[in-house]
């Protein structure tokens, strides 16, 4: 068997890609914080943003979650700097920035440390190879109270990882149902 993967790729790397080939944009080349919970590159990962939009969780019509027919009812939309999620619930948004992942790079996307002490996680979503378009964020509130997801601000971070070879086949290649996605994205089948 030949070929294997590579370690993480570091801020060097994520840099000098989303530089030269629109691996992220906008893209912010350091962390920003002043006052908000940061975002931009990090040392071996870029940390995202979420949006102002969001669809939050609600079962005022009795629904069944059923990801191969989940009700878009189930969601109140919303748009504002502050996101309030119920407890025991979640919502979704999406990232400001939008990615454009090379064929032989697999990306890992975690929670940030300050949302997760918070109880509030942002759920391990993965970027495949040649998949483009904005992040669908999931973020759960496991709390009993109320919790606030602030827009703009960070909200995730993405592990790079490359291999030695490409994929036989890519996200692209199988036209990936998720390809390019443009806003918020309920699950399909």
């Amino acid at each position: 068997m030949t070929g294997g993967s590579r370690m993480i790729r570091s801020d060097r790397w994520i840099k000098h890609m989303a530089l030269t080939k629109d691996l992220i944009s906008p893209f912010e080349e350091k962390q920003v914080r002043q006052g908000m919970i940061s975002y931009g590159l990090s040392s071996y990962g870029y940390d995202i943003r979420i949006a102002s939009e969001f669809k939050i969780f609600t079962n005022v019509n009795n629904s069944i979650v059923d990801p191969k027919r989940f009700d878009p009812h189930s969601f109140v939309d919303f748009k504002g700097d502050v996101c309030i999620i119920p407890p025991n619930s979640f919502a979704l948004g999406r990232s400001i920035e939008y990615f454009k992942i090379p064929r032989r790079v697999m990306t890992i996307t975690v929670g940030k440390s300050t949302y997760a002490r918070c109880g509030i996680i942002t759920n391990v979503t993965p970027l495949e190879p040649e998949w483009e378009g904005f992040v669908t964020l999931e973020v759960s509130n496991t709390t009993p109270l109320p919790a606030r997801i602030y827009a703009n601000e960070g909200i995730a971070q993405v592990l790079f990882f490359e291999s030695d070879e490409p994929c036989l086949v890519s996200y692209a290649d199988r036209q990936g149902k998720y390809q390019g996605q443009q806003g918020i994205v309920l699950p399909t089948v």
